[in-house]
């Protein structure tokens, strides 16, 4: 069922705006972009639109046959769509370090980072590299591809005079995470562990991650902006790994969700939309500036999750 949102805002859309619409005329055949978790919900509609729109989009997915059967369905209804299909497990570094190198072995210029994929709710698990599952996959493996990236971003940047856009899938659970915001001396500690809080705080390191990226840039005068996002509720796969949010996400929850469409739409704008141009650190939700909770507009905090984060990818 369709969320319709139709209150008047400063972009001009809403929430009922959908991916096509809020990158419409926009020619991206010069571009190339990375789309985290292309194989299932916004994602998918995410690699549709931007493939529409011209992009030569490579998806990075954790599940390769589910990645070439998105292609060839795109293929079908767009045979000039140009996809490519590339593994990547963002909870397991050697994977992200492995997708960067076969990466850059192909010369290919990057315009455009989309860190889309997570995973919502677990029981407490710890990743292959013995940190806390949600915080691994969803911060520090999108940490680390970023971080891996930059220098290609910035070249891609400087020759074709474009400015590049990294775009961070936040949420609004993060104003559900722990009190403290991030746990940084309990991230792989299970007492106290939920599974909700420790997405909320998955989902603030996502925002803290792309305040400080920004800030850094911009320091140094690179031509790339980094924003984050609440994409809005949406009934996809998320909580698959919680059997009630799962539930109530696909039954009750559909009645109230975007579409995967209007899903997209966010993230799509701000990787395409000439109205953001120059615009970073900023918090976006139905492709407008919106507000975070007071941890998310914490620099001390992202300062010392970075630092937190350069440790743990060493």
């Amino acid at each position: 069922m369709r969320f319709f949102g139709c209150k008047k805002s400063p972009s001009g859309f809403s929430s009922s705006s959908t991916a096509e619409e809020v990158t419409q005329g926009v020619d991206g055949s010069a571009l190339t972009a990375i789309v985290t978790g292309g194989s299932s919900g916004i994602g998918i509609e995410t690699v549709r639109a931007l493939a529409l729109r011209g992009i030569h989009v490579i998806m990075a997915v954790r599940n390769v046959a589910a990645g070439n059967k998105v292609k060839e369905d795109i293929l079908k209804k767009n045979p000039a769509a140009n996809i490519d299909v590339m593994e990547l497990d963002l909870s397991y570094m050697a994977s992200v370090r492995k997708f960067v190198s076969d990466f850059i072995a192909r010369g290919l210029p990057l315009n455009i980072l989309i860190n889309n994929a997570g995973i919502m709710a677990p029981p407490f698990t710890l990743s292959k590299d013995n940190i806390e599952l949600q915080f691994a996959t969803n911060h520090i493996g999108h940490f680390l591809l970023t971080n891996l990236l930059l220098d290609t971003m910035k070249k891609t940047a400087k020759e074709s005079g474009r400015e590049g856009r990294i775009v961070n899938v936040a949420s609004d659970g993060h104003k559900f995470t722990y009190s403290e915001g991030i746990r940084f001396d309990k991230i792989n500690d299970p007492s106290g562990y939920t599974g909700f809080s420790g997405y909320g705080q998955s989902k603030l390191a996502n925002i803290l991650h792309a305040n400080e990226l920004a800030k850094r840039l911009k320091e140094e005068g690179v031509n790339i902006t980094v924003n984050s996002l609440h994409p809005g509720g949406i009934a996809t796969n998320i909580a698959r790994h919680n059997g009630v949010l799962n539930f109530l996400s696909n039954t009750i929850g559909k009645f109230f969700s975007k579409s995967l469409e209007q899903g997209a739409a966010t993230q799509c704008y701000l990787a395409l939309n000439p109205q953001v141009q120059g615009v970073t650190g900023e918090y976006f939700e139905d492709c407008n500036i919106s507000k975070t909770t007071p941890h998310g507009r914490d620099d001390e905090m992202a300062k010392k999750l970075w630092n937190l984060s350069m440790d743990l990818i060493k």
